[in-house]
């Protein structure tokens, strides 16, 4: 199942290659809701890996974003001890475009920012079929 949240880019990190095959990177996005006349805030941590850990490249801290994530879970076990961990797995970002820009742009959204859909002349085309 996937999930999609909107926000602004508060932070993003650099690529960490965790083995010789498997890397991460992650960054935070915050949002706002309004709650009762109340606003909460929350800031919420997400990862890509592989050859997603590239989709934050193209954005800027403070851009208004939309993540396209997955949630996974894995357990974890120590010395007796279990440990349950949960990821945001990113794997595809939108930006949004500001309200107000007078852009020549007619779409809600700026090109997606990965190359899985994109119209790009610089998109690779690695599907199988």
């Amino acid at each position: 199942m996937s999930y999609e949240l909107t926000g602004k880019l508060v932070a993003k990190y650099d690529t960490v290659q965790r083995t010789e095959s498997f890397k991460t990177r992650e960054f935070a996005v915050e949002k706002s809701d309004d709650i009762n006349g109340r606003t909460i805030v929350n800031y919420v941590k997400f990862q890509s890996v592989q050859d997603k850990t590239s989709i934050i490249d193209r954005v800027n801290i403070g851009d208004e974003i939309k993540v396209y994530f997955n949630i996974k879970g894995s357990k974890w076990e120590k010395d007796g001890k279990t440990n349950y961990i949960t990821n945001l797995d990113a794997w595809r970002i939108e930006q949004l475009l500001q309200s107000g820009n007078k852009s020549n742009i007619d779409n809600e959204y700026l090109e997606p920012l990965d190359t899985f859909s994109s119209t790009a002349t610089d998109a690779v085309d690695d599907l199988p079929f």
